[in-house]
């Protein structure tokens, strides 16, 4: 069994854990991913990571890129100014 913590990092039980490891490594072999190749594109996924720009007191946050997501067009509509959300 996974718990889900706050955070998002899940704990398993037993050795579920270990087998997850094993998975992952039978993955990488099978793929011929290296460590320095997983960990340039973990490093290249946080950089793409785009800065919060908009933020409501309920944690929803939105980048300011694609579409307004629905909680901010519903408070936009309910007359609520954007630069309010404004970080």
């Amino acid at each position: 069994m996974k718990v889900r913590h706050e955070q998002g990092q899940l704990d398993f039980d037993g050795n579920a854990r270990e087998r997850l490891i094993a998975w992952i490594r039978h993955r990488m072999d099978e793929y011929s991913i290296t460590l320095d190749a997983l960990s340039e594109s973990i490093e290249a996924d946080k950089a793409a990571i785009r800065a919060v720009i908009y933020r409501d007191a309920f944690g929803n946050s939105w980048d300011g890129h694609g579409d307004k997501p629905d909680w901010l067009k519903r408070a936009i509509y309910a007359g609520q100014s954007i630069d309010h959300f404004r970080c």
